[in-house]
């Protein structure tokens, strides 16, 4: 076939001349089911994001357990060793943790570094006083859908997501992430 088999003509469409999207409206039935069901997995995938209002997500079968979150404002964390607004992170989280654990705040700092050491060295670095856990096969991350890291979630007390902070700003984010907690933690009191 030539370029000008599929150029328009005035307007007119031959049988044997038809423009090439019309090729794709009439493939074979399979491919047409493929491709749904190829806009239908990226549909679900695209929803598998935490969004505002959802519950606070299952740890699944990592080995850690952390503290109970009942009741409580949580701060869910992603971090990675290698990122350095994480490392700038942790001093922010152990300062909230110190004026706000006591009130019902919950940090759980979750790391996913594939390797098992750069993540204890990364803890024997920090000493964060807060809970930290390794999601070494990227199950929590995959399940919530972390877009960036650091990714920090905060959950209120009736344990439905409220706020999401994309990366670590310095104090700017301290402070918002400051107001929000005691915000959160006054309510239901």
């Amino acid at each position: 076939m030539r370029f000008e088999d599929f150029a328009p003509n005035r307007g007119r469409t031959h049988a044997r001349h038809r423009p090439p999207e019309s090729i794709a409206m009439n493939a074979h039935p399979m491919f047409s089911r493929l491709g749904l069901a190829a806009l239908l997995a990226f549909a679900s995938c695209a929803r598998a994001a935490l969004q505002v209002a959802d519950p606070l997500p299952s740890f699944g079968s990592v080995p850690d357990s952390p503290p109970p979150t009942a009741d409580r404002v949580v701060l869910l964390d992603f971090w990675a060793s290698w990122c350095a607004p994480c490392k700038a992170s942790f001093p922010a989280f152990a300062r909230l943790h110190r004026e706000f654990a006591g009130k019902g705040l919950v940090i759980i700092a979750v790391g996913v570094d594939d390797q098992d050491s750069a993540h204890e060295a990364f803890i024997r670095k920090m000493h964060p006083p807060f809970f930290t856990m390794h999601d070494r096969d990227h199950e929590i991350v995959s399940t919530v859908g972390v877009p960036v890291m650091p990714t920090t979630y905060l959950f209120g007390r009736d344990g439905r997501l409220r706020l999401i902070h994309k990366g670590f700003h310095g104090s700017q984010t301290e402070d918002e992430l400051h107001a929000e907690i005691a915000t959160l933690l006054k309510e239901g009191q």
